[in-house]
């Protein structure tokens, strides 16, 4: 193009055609086609689309075959290689490169339709977004994988975050009911993804447990769920999944009681409300009291976030969920239907008056895991004291007892064995144990003394020592007013 300038420039300084051709060293023919030229105005550019090709015969059934994909699933469509090697075994005569088939395929995917996404617009209170994220956590003190809750609200951007073991419906319950007794209200609509642990899609149709319609039907919320492989249509929660894994689980979180971090948890997700709302330009806690004023009124009680199952017990009183978890009844309901309480993390076997036996910490995973609760176990080893050095409650005590009671003998084991049994009836298993360990260091481990050194710790939870007695304590426990 500057050598085009540079002929308009000469001509416009009255050079001849044979002058212009000799100053630039070309042929005069070239000149006088510039110098007739009218327009220099850019040309429409000529796509390769417009350019004959050898594989203008075959793309008819290619565009065939890719619109047919959009048909079945992601991982089971054309690729590239399989449409020219199909084309060359349906065609004989096909002789057309690969690359020019793959730079076919690829300009057709990057033509074809697609949905795209909507703005959507949300009034306040209308609905919340829910779903499932992942996260490391320093529990006790070993690295763990969690899974953790996230609920966000689309009007104002608030959102809250609740730590679990699992994904299931449970757990999905459990986090929603602390958050909506949080906030002290509930929006009109829940919108969860295809696979949030709440039920599970048929065709069409969604299959919800029973635990979740209860409590659905308990708040009266309208339940929507995304289609499936499309997980944009619940974009907000997904950005704050992210959004609260980065600002409330770094660093890395330490946990010594779920339960006690997930009440935490709530007030230390909304310290992050004071950022400005990207697009209102408001504070996310403003925006969230709007939201709050025009929630739904909660019912009287809460919902209680149980499932109940019938399980029956082998010959140990063991019972068994998800197909890999054991957990212990007690010896007395062996090889009998028994209902169990099933929460996020917990496990309750319950006996025939509906009061829970014991209560385990729910396990998750794929492993195999026994869960023994020695409460259950220890009125029968105290009737058997034969069965102590073999028993699971043996390895539920401290080693100065188990030391101990193994060297006893046996009318003495008995004896204690009760004293730790009624011990337990009267204040709790651990406390039974103490006071046992205590009774052990002063080389007092009749039943009597067992269980007064129990009934002291009761009302004066300091340690015992071999010194003077405090007798007005018995006055407080008698009745009687101190001297």
């Amino acid at each position: 193009m500057s050598q085009i300038h540079e002929i308009k420039v000469l001509q416009a300084r009255g050079w001849s055609v044979s002058a212009i051709a000799a100053e630039l060293q070309i042929d005069r023919k070239t000149v006088r086609k510039y110098l007739q030229q009218t327009d220099f105005s850019a040309p429409l550019p000529t796509t390769v689309a417009d350019r004959p090709s050898k594989l203008d015969p075959y793309k008819p059934t290619i565009d065939e075959w890719l619109a047919d994909d959009a048909q079945h699933w992601h991982k089971q469509r054309h690729t590239a290689q399989r449409v020219y090697d199909r084309l060359r075994e349906e065609f004989p005569d096909f002789a057309v490169s690969y690359p020019t088939v793959r730079r076919y395929v690829r300009q057709r995917r990057r033509a074809a339709p697609t949905t795209g996404t909507l703005e959507l617009v949300w009034e306040p209170g209308e609905a919340a977004q829910v779903d499932f994220g992942q996260a490391d956590v320093i529990e006790q003190t070993e690295r763990v994988r969690m899974h953790f809750l996230c609920v966000s609200f689309p009007y104002s951007n608030a959102g809250y975050l609740q730590l679990f073991r699992g994904e299931n419906a449970e757990c999905v319950v459990q986090g929603l009911v602390d958050i909506l007794h949080h906030i002290g209200g509930a929006p009109r609509r829940l919108i969860f993804d295809n696979a949030s642990g709440v039920g599970r899609r048929l065709g069409e149709s969604v299959r919800m447990t029973e635990v979740f319609q209860r409590f659905a039907a308990h708040y009266g919320f309208e339940i929507t769920f995304c289609n499936p492989a499309a997980g944009h249509e619940k974009g907000h929660v997904e950005n704050q999944v992210g959004f609260q894994r980065r600002n409330l689980l770094v660093p890395l979180p330490r946990i010594t009681d779920l339960v006690i971090t997930n009440r935490h948890l709530l007030p230390h997700s909304e310290n992050q409300w004071q950022r400005v709302h990207y697009k209102k330009g408001r504070a996310v806690a403003d925006l969230f009291r709007e939201e709050r004023a025009v929630f739904r009124a909660l019912p009287p009680h809460a919902f209680a976030p149980y499932r109940y199952t019938r399980v029956r017990t082998d010959r140990q009183g063991r019972f068994c969920l998800e197909g890999q978890h054991w957990y212990s009844s007690a010896p007395e309901y062996a090889q009998q239907p028994l209902m169990v309480r099933v929460g996020a993390h917990t496990v309750e076997p319950l006996g025939t008056d509906g009061r829970p036996l014991t209560c385990h910490a729910r396990v998750y995973g794929a492993d195999r895991s026994d869960s023994t609760d020695y409460r259950t176990t220890v009125h029968r080893v105290s009737q058997n004291p034969g069965a102590w050095r073999n028993s699971a409650l043996r390895q539920g005590v401290p080693e100065a007892v188990r030391v101990a009671l193994d060297a006893a003998a046996r009318a003495d084991l008995q004896a204690a064995l009760k004293g730790l049994a009624d011990c337990t009836d009267q204040w709790g298993f651990d406390h039974a144990v103490r006071a046992l360990e205590e009774a052990v260091a002063l080389g007092r481990t009749a039943y009597a003394d067992i269980v007064t050194i129990g009934r002291c710790m009761a009302l004066a939870p300091a340690p015992l020592t071999s010194g003077t007695v405090d007798l007005r304590r018995f006055d407080v426990l008698l009745g009687r007013s101190a001297p």
